[in-house]
């Protein structure tokens, strides 16, 4: 008789899955963040310099926050990254201008982001059964795929009947709630002790593979969380809500449906369709010319995403030092806001100089260029094992 499956859905990974879900809420209404800009007298390429900031910032706190991780644990990073948060969101209510202020806000929401969800999913993956581990990498990732739908859809009602004001005053409500449920958290049994630290993860050749694919993966997406809000606007068609209510419905029906299929067929043999859909969607996107086009790329960027992410996680966990698990994953989020912060400015500068579609054409030809390379270096470092 066969062995029933390990429980996924305990209390801690709820109650995590909940403060990762109300963090995402809180910041994901900054979907919005570049028609305020606009309004400000930011370009696009400014508009890429801001949304950066933010990502360089993250990178910037990911190996403190992995060493606070593996030396005094997964929590006092959880807690204090939701105390930056919420100081953040407060003091986008005093930006009215562009200048020195609004990186600095920016890059605060950045310290509190690289810190909180490095953090979130080293806790998360501390507590899933290993035996499932890809599949509750994935559910675990609803709860940030989520914010992305309703974030944005929360802003197109809120500034439907309100201002960019109400809408950073929302944001602060969420963030409060966040910090409020992460206090019951309690911190995850640790078994390993002694890692070697942020750096040594970074070198280890067998996860370079995932850095570089991963860094690719989000300076494709850059074109669409940087510059999203000024192709609807300039084109005419559906909203920054409706296309990530199809990304991130599409990634959350992957995940909690067929959560299992990388698992069952082998992660590799789902990955290399997934930056596929990442590249399609991109297509999609410079050839979209009504509401229909913008949601089949929402689908596709989420069917994408929704497989990729919790892949590369994965593989992250399983390779790493079992003592430097947080460290390992603090880059490996880190080198998503890497692609961004590369991303926003270049892809930006594309848009100025040949426009918003022939910016979407070139983020496509990234996740290509990169699960080729990828797939060679693979072959070749698992080979030297």
């Amino acid at each position: 008789m066969e062995a029933p499956r390990p429980r996924l859905w305990s209390v801690p990974f709820v109650l995590a899955f909940a403060v990762n879900f109300f963090h995402g809420l809180a910041l994901h209404g900054y979907l919005h963040l570049p028609g305020f800009l606009e309004e400000l007298g930011a370009g696009e390429t400014m508009v890429g310099l801001i949304f950066g900031t933010m990502s360089g910032a993250a990178i910037v706190i990911r190996p403190l926050a992995g060493r606070v991780m593996d030396g005094s644990g997964r929590r006092v990073v959880i807690l204090a990254g939701g105390v930056v948060h919420l100081a953040a969101c407060l003091l986008y209510l005093t930006v009215d201008s562009i200048g020195p202020w609004v990186f600095f806000v920016r890059g605060l929401q950045g310290f509190a982001v690289g810190a909180l969800f490095s953090s979130l999913f080293t806790y998360a993956a501390d507590i899933v059964p290993p035996s499932r581990r890809t599949e509750g990498m994935g559910a675990f990732g609803v709860s940030g795929m989520l914010p992305m739908a309703l974030g944005g859809l929360l802003g197109d009602r809120v500034l439907a009947g309100g201002t960019y004001h109400d809408l950073f005053l929302v944001s602060v409500g969420i963030a409060v709630v966040a910090l409020v449920l992460s206090l019951p958290l309690r911190e995850p049994p640790r078994h390993a002790v002694g890692g070697a630290g942020f750096f040594a993860a970074l070198r280890q050749p067998d996860l370079m593979t995932i850095w570089f694919l991963g860094s690719a993966f989000a300076l494709a997406l850059a074109g669409i969380f940087s510059f999203l809000k000024p192709f609807t606007r300039a084109e005419g068609i559906g909203s920054v809500g409706m296309f990530f209510s199809y990304y991130a419905g599409t990634a959350v029906l992957a995940r909690l449906l067929f959560g299992w299929v990388p698992d069952r067929f082998g992660p590799t043999r789902v990955l290399y369709p997934s930056m596929l859909a990442i590249s399609a969607s991109m297509v999609l996107l410079a050839l979209a010319r009504s509401e229909v086009g913008l949601a089949a790329a929402g689908v596709a960027a989420g069917l994408g995403h929704g497989y990729a992410f919790p892949i590369l996680s994965a593989i992250v966990v399983e390779r790493a030092n079992p003592a430097d698990r947080g460290s390992a994953v603090s880059l490996f989020t880190a080198v998503f806001d890497a692609g961004i912060v590369i991303g926003s400015p270049v892809l930006g500068a594309v848009a100025e100089w040949r426009g918003l579609r022939v910016m979407y054409w070139v983020a496509a030809v990234v996740p290509v260029i990169g699960a080729v390379i990828f797939a060679q270096w693979e072959r070749r470092v698992l080979n030297d094992r």
